[in-house]
């Protein structure tokens, strides 16, 4: 009876050192001897103790972080940078067995093909060119990772710095071309205020010789005017008008200092026929 239960009780441990537990999202891998004999999915899954072994194999995504490496531009210039990634395992089998480390091979391939692309760019191209960079990692990756039983589902350049010295220069440059902007916009804003100053004068200049000459054309046509209407005034005016504006003439040189008057000989005969004239000249004879 003690022989039937010992051998009752070996068995129900053999089966419960057998069964193992794959946890949702992952894949086991059964060793016998040492050697791979099958992959086995999520689950319970029964092996035999002390000669198969799970190796269990998470599918889920990781992420990674490669940290900051120095690449040298096409023009010779350094620049830093650090990448993130997201990757998860499509191959248990070529994850665990065709690489002693997948993940460092998987990074090392990204980096040497960053170096590759940013080799190939300026400097000034290189940092303003991130998501053209990231896009052709992306492509030039690939299927080249599915070696090693991964596929890499995005990977995203954090940073692109330039050196100390470069960035000091580069500061610099963005310092004088910002002065030299600065002295562009104020001596064009000056131009533009002499310009409108000396619009603005030239503006009054034309209104006032305009204005003058407004008022000069109206004064000539009230003189104009003034003299037509004398001259029409004069052409129907009598005989009489005439003469008695020659009696007032006459009086008013009498009545000063300078009363000496010459006239033509031809028209001393005409005087006579004033009679204020003709008095006068009377007179004077006597």
């Amino acid at each position: 009876m003690i022989l039937p239960l010992i051998i009752i009780i070996l068995l129900i441990v053999f089966m419960a050192l057998g069964f193992r537990v794959v946890p949702q999202n992952n894949e086991g891998l059964v060793e016998t001897l040492g050697k791979y004999s099958r992959t086995v999915k999520a689950g319970f899954v029964f092996i035999f103790p002390f000669v198969q072994k799970l190796r269990r194999v998470s599918l889920a995504m990781f992420p990674a972080e490669i940290s900051k490496y120095s690449i040298i531009t096409k023009d010779n210039a350094e620049i830093t940078t650090s990448l993130t990634l997201n990757y998860l395992v499509t191959d248990s089998y070529k994850y665990f067995y065709n690489n002693t480390d997948s993940v460092k091979s998987m990074v090392e391939l990204i980096r040497g093909h960053l170096r590759d692309i940013i080799g190939r760019m300026d400097l000034n191209d290189a940092l303003g060119s991130t998501s053209k960079i990231n896009t052709q990692l992306t492509a030039a990756i690939g299927d080249l990772t599915d070696v090693y039983g991964i596929r890499v589902v995005r990977v995203n350049i954090d940073e692109l710095l330039p050196s100390p010295e470069i960035q000091k220069a580069m500061d610099k440059q963005l310092t004088a071309d910002r002065e030299k902007i600065a002295a562009i916009e104020k001596a064009e804003g000056e131009a533009k205020n002499i310009e409108l100053t000396t619009k603005a004068k030239n503006d009054a200049l034309i209104a006032t010789a305009k204005a003058n000459a407004e008022a000069t054309k109206t004064r000539a046509d009230a003189e104009a005017y003034r003299i037509n209407q004398l001259q029409t005034s004069l052409a129907n005016a009598s005989d009489g008008y005439f003469k008695n504006q020659s009696l007032d003439s006459f009086n008013r040189l009498a009545e000063g200092p300078n009363n000496l008057i010459v006239v033509d000989k031809d028209e001393i005969s005409e005087l006579g026929k004033i009679p204020a004239t003709k008095k006068i000249w009377d007179e004077s004879e006597k």
